[in-house]
């Protein structure tokens, strides 16, 4: 006799499902972030700096780097593997399949990285420390996890379009990341390195499609590429990138999900739960309290030049390029949100870090600048964090609200549909509201998201009943 009892998470799937919460992911990079900052800065902090120049490795092979080296060069990689994978799979089957619907967070991608270059350059100019002009590309970055982990905590309640607007966004920022540190901090290249990189990823692709794909076998071929990366003068997190972009995103083989998807979920949890906690450790750790004023320090043009950077060159760019695409192109944003919504999605998207902090090492090698360009990082990213905190929680506070503007007119109808009611159907608004001269939304949207958990029988019925329902409230639509 058996009994049909659904089965308790093992302990292992749990542990999983807590690491790749947005939040916890969120949580771990920035607890490995003030343990560096806060050790760095104690009588201790000498031990902190001889841990991170530690050096390990093959000196034959060239790989005896320092801990700080490895941690970046070589831990990274596998985070920016799961990119490539995720750019691949929204390129392939996901928010960016459709150019047309993506076009607008993707220009804003493109507007929100090149205004934080032109901030800081111009805050360089004018303070004539052409020194530090070489770190344009530190504010340009965003850090995904940090950004989906305060949408998620401030923001709950919002339209999940904003996420997916934020999701777009990050995903295309990361990918204009990678071209940025390919091709301007790229050293002297060595070609024959950049062929071996070449064949293993070519290696990697066939293996990656066989029926069954020997895990081992990928292994040694992505160690492979990453080390010829390594050698040839490119940054060797490039590699990470290019196979991620072998994986199919489509099903083969008879397979029930797309293997973009089995390697997601298999590294993720890696990812999330130790290599971008580990990269914040060593890179965060930057020491400010020495003979000089901490005022000198929040001073120093390169600090100032990141911090307006993130916290107005993303906004603005974000802002400016999205009012301006859908103002004078046939573009627009999805129905659920408009450009008033987008401003907490433009306050976190300056939240720099762990891209930002990768590109301070590139950006200054030779130290000058580093310690300057890390604070202002820090202090850019907790800046943005906060401002769209509070923004995201005002945000969230008004989308509950039934008049959401203040002006005495409701915003929502809370009036449950006639004809439903029969079928035991609600309308909830904080999930599918409509704000005053707005549409009512298009019958062929994803409605199951607003039914109160009821399976419809026949959904050509309710989409037909809905139609008739708008016609008698707001009168025919102009594209029946």
């Amino acid at each position: 006799m058996t009994t049909d009892v659904m089965e308790r998470p093992s302990r292992a799937e749990r542990l999983r499902l807590w690491v790749t919460r947005e939040t916890t992911g969120g949580a771990l990079l920035l607890a490995a972030a003030m343990v560096a900052l806060i050790w760095a800065n104690t009588p201790w902090a000498d031990a902190y700096h001889a841990l991170s120049q530690y050096r390990v490795g093959p000196e034959a092979w060239h790989l005896d780097l320092p801990l700080a080296a490895w941690a970046s060069d070589g831990l990274l990689a596998l985070f920016f593997f799961l990119v490539g994978v995720e750019l691949k799979h929204d390129l392939v089957v996901g928010s960016l399949r459709n150019l047309k619907e993506a076009a607008v967070p993707v220009l804003a991608a493109v507007g929100g990285m090149a205004m934080p270059a032109i901030i800081f350059s111009l805050v360089i100019l004018l303070i004539g420390d052409s020194s530090a002009a070489h770190g344009w590309a530190i504010p340009t970055a965003t850090d995904i996890a940090f950004a989906l982990a305060v949408l998620a905590v401030f923001g709950r309640g919002l339209p999940r379009a904003l996420r997916m607007f934020l999701m777009t966004l990050a995903v295309v920022d990361d990918l204009l990341a990678i071209i940025v540190i390919a091709v301007f901090y790229t050293s002297d290249l060595n070609i024959p390195m950049l062929l071996g990189t070449a064949a293993a990823a070519v290696a990697f692709w066939f293996v990656v499609r066989t029926r069954r794909w020997p895990r081992w076998v990928l292994v040694l071929l992505a160690l492979a590429a990453w080390w010829f990366m390594h050698s040839s003068g490119v940054h060797a997190t490039i590699a990470g990138v290019i196979l991620g972009f072998c994986v199919p995103a489509r099903p083969i083989h008879g397979e029930e999900e797309a293997r973009t998807h089995t390697i997601n979920n298999a590294l993720q949890p890696y990812s999330a739960g130790l290599v971008l906690p580990i990269f914040a450790f060593f890179a965060a750790g930057v020491t400010f309290i020495t003979g000089e004023g901490i005022g000198d320090i929040l001073l120093q043009p390169v600090v100032l030049a990141i911090v307006a950077g993130l916290f107005i060159g993303k906004i603005t760019g974000v802002l400016l390029t999205t009012t301006l695409v859908t103002k004078l192109t046939p573009l627009r944003l999805p129905d659920a949100i408009g450009l008033r919504d987008l401003l907490p999605i433009g306050l976190v998207c300056g939240m720099g870090f762990t891209v930002s902090l990768l590109i301070a090492d590139l950006s200054f090698a030779d130290g000058t600048h580093t310690a300057g360009a890390k604070i202002g990082v820090l202090l850019g990213t907790a800046v943005s964090a906060i401002a769209g905190a509070i923004a995201l929680s005002r945000d969230a506070r008004m989308a509950r609200r039934a008049d959401m503007n203040l002006d005495g007119v409701p915003d929502v109808d809370t009036e449950p549909i006639k004809g439903d009611e029969r079928r035991g159907l609600s309308w909830h608004p904080d999930v599918i509201g409509f704000m005053d001269g707005e549409d009512i939304p298009d019958p062929d949207m994803d409605y199951m998201a607003a039914l109160d958990g009821v399976e419809l029988d026949v959904e050509t019925e309710f989409k037909e009943s809905l139609d008739e329902e708008r016609d008698s409230r707001y009168g025919p639509s102009s594209e029946d």
